[in-house]
């Protein structure tokens, strides 16, 4: 099995609490993955995803390699037919089949371009990879996905949550740069999925992609997406729409996460994926409060991606 997006998960709630059993006792697993190797493939920097993905695999026992493809490898074409008489020295053909050789899972990053949002949503590097690779692909973020994080999310949520029901936001918030949409999407694909009164708040024109927003309520008032929340995940993302297809069309300052818009919710706790920009995503209050889960859900990522490996290496066994 590939870990691609929720359509591989046969029961969400279930990993979440093996995800939760499996953090009280990481090594409890270690002989499934003996002998084994995770070649961990990175087209685009990363932190908590590269430490925690390797942490989880060393908790399972297996061997773990990195390359940061997108500076240590070869170009890669991706198109059928192509003549290869410029850049691109190597077809992802090849080098699936040749990564193929060396891992028993691939772990994949790779960030939406901004060039083309049809090739973007076609998920170009991760569906080539599953179509030539001969082993199991882990999404660790793609062009418009990143399952890991949104699993970490719903972990950290059943940790935190006191309710049948919760309220839980997702809120956009300005920054500076254009940024993908993938955290968004899989955040709201996951939120839907779960026993939530779920809210997408975000100014107009920032609209996710209607498949991902599902049967969410969404609304541009902000204030009033808060009033009772439980639950506050904040996310800045670009505009899905065509015309404006990721760019940065609003930096209003207003819809920046403060200590008064925290104060309209249920005792709201905080969320977002990290890194975060203080002082213009959230103020340093929030941030810095004892209902800030941050911290909680970079830990919640090594469980994450360590059931999604978990998975995986008893799909090989069988």
């Amino acid at each position: 099995m590939n870990y691609f997006d929720i359509n591989d998960i046969d029961n969400l709630q279930q990993w979440i609490e093996e995800a939760k059993e499996l953090k009280k006792n990481p090594l409890k697993h270690k002989a499934l993955g003996e002998d084994k190797t995770l070649v961990l493939l990175f087209f685009n920097n990363s932190l908590r995803t590269r430490l925690s993905t390797q942490k989880a695999g060393l908790n399972l026992g297996m061997n773990v390699m990195v390359m940061n493809f997108g500076q240590e490898g070869w170009q890669l074409e991706y198109g059928d037919g192509e003549v290869m008489d410029q850049g691109k020295s190597e077809h992802v053909i090849e080098a699936a089949q040749v990564v193929s050789q060396y891992a028993d899972v691939i772990g994949i990053r790779a960030f939406a371009k901004f060039e083309n949002k049809e090739e973007d949503y076609q998920e170009q590097v991760l569906t080539a990879f599953m179509k030539y690779a001969s082993a199991p692909i882990l999404n660790m973020e793609s062009a418009i996905g990143h399952p890991l994080q949104a699993l970490t999310d719903m972990i950290t949520i059943s940790e935190f949550n006191t309710k049948p029901k919760p309220k839980v936001v997702l809120s956009w918030a300005p920054h500076p740069r254009a940024l993908p949409q993938a955290v968004a999407n899989s955040f709201a694909q996951y939120a839907n999925a779960s026993d939530f009164d779920f809210v997408i708040t975000h100014p107009e024109g920032y609209e996710l992609a209607p498949q991902f927003v599902g049967g969410a309520k969404v609304t541009h008032n902000q204030d009033e997406a808060f009033k009772g929340a439980d639950f506050i995940y904040v996310k800045n993302w670009s505009p899905y729409v065509d015309e404006n297809y990721g760019q940065v069309m609003n930096t209003d300052e207003n819809w920046r996460i403060s200590a008064e818009k925290m104060a309209l919710t249920n005792d709201g706790k905080f969320m977002h994926c990290l890194p975060v920009r203080r002082n213009v995503i959230v103020d340093d209050a929030v941030i810095d409060s004892e209902n800030s889960l941050v911290i909680e859900q970079a830990n919640n990522r090594t469980y994450a991606a360590q059931i999604a490996l978990k998975k995986i290496l008893e799909s090989i066994e069988k």
